[in-house]
């Protein structure tokens, strides 16, 4: 059985959760899979899958390169009458995505006020 055979399950999953430029090779029987997660959750689903087909990383024939891409955000000023709701329909975004990134600054996420600069992870 080829490696990409054995690891097809994580490469798939690679795949479907949109990895970008994913590459996937074998080389001196080890297999490579290199790309960009859009979360930092996606990349952990990867080592997951990749723990349940070698759960103790006994194997040694894989070597994972997965970096994340998150960080993507746009800054933006509370103004009078907003809310989370209103902010994130503007931006395509839930009002909990708002909240989740921003946990430091919003302490209730039914209140916030004029000024506060609040990061907007992009959708």
């Amino acid at each position: 059985m080829s490696l990409k055979d054995k690891y097809k399950e994580l490469t798939d999953l690679a795949s479907n959760l949109g990895v970008a430029d994913l590459q996937v090779r074998e080389q001196d029987n080890v297999l490579y899979v290199d790309g960009t997660a859009k979360s930092a959750d996606d990349k952990e689903k990867l080592w997951a899958a990749y723990g349940k087909i070698d759960p103790d990383f006994r194997s040694a024939d894989v070597v994972m390169n997965i970096e994340v891409s998150e960080g993507a955000s746009t800054e933006y000023t509370v103004v009078g009458g907003d809310s989370l709701s209103k902010i994130g329909k503007a931006h395509g975004v839930s009002w909990q995505t708002i909240y989740e990134a921003n946990k430091d600054i919003i302490k209730n996420p039914d209140i916030i006020q004029p000024g506060w600069k609040l990061k907007i992870p992009t959708a």
